[in-house]
């Protein structure tokens, strides 16, 4: 298996991808089978070259009560985010860009990439009244923090 399959089966199981149905026996009832599953694209994004001897994937569930949100920081895995509910403020700077780019809100069902490196400005819940919850899939080459705060300061678990 290549290291672009191992990482596109990983990310499959973590995102929570239905794996191809195994066919049914001729002894089956018909009554039994299930109509397929609707299966659809909802994003994709290319990764960075990646040591593929030391891959580890870590899903961490963020949740920002009303008017949350976290200080400035940076993560040097690719992040893939998928929001649960609520809907939540993003704003990243990418590695190689001189300026920000445009703050974004992403809702229940949406997805969002991250690149290594890139400083995350906002990260907010965009509700003064409601909840926000989204996952954070971190797919790392690597041992190391999670999280950095860009100012400097003690990593997050």
């Amino acid at each position: 298996m290549t290291l672009t399959d191992r990482l596109a089966y990983i990310l499959a199981v973590v995102c929570y991808a239905p794996l191809p149905a195994i066919a049914a026996s001729p002894q089956a009832p018909a009554q039994n089978q299930e109509p397929p599953p609707q299966v659809e694209t909802v994003f994709s994004h290319p990764l960075p070259s990646l040591d593929g001897s030391h891959l580890i994937v870590k899903v961490v569930r963020v949740s920002y009560a009303p008017g949350e949100s976290s200080s400035p920081h940076s993560h040097p895995c690719p992040v893939v985010g998928y929001v649960l509910q609520g809907a939540v403020r993003m704003q990243v700077q990418e590695p190689s860009a001189s300026h920000p780019g445009p703050i974004t809100v992403y809702r229940a069902g949406d997805s969002f990439y991250e690149s290594p490196g890139g400083r995350h400005l906002v990260s907010a819940n965009a509700s003064k009244t409601q909840p926000a919850i989204f996952t954070a899939t971190f797919v790392c080459d690597h041992f190391t923090p999670l999280t950095t705060p860009v100012d400097g300061g003690e990593p997050h678990p």
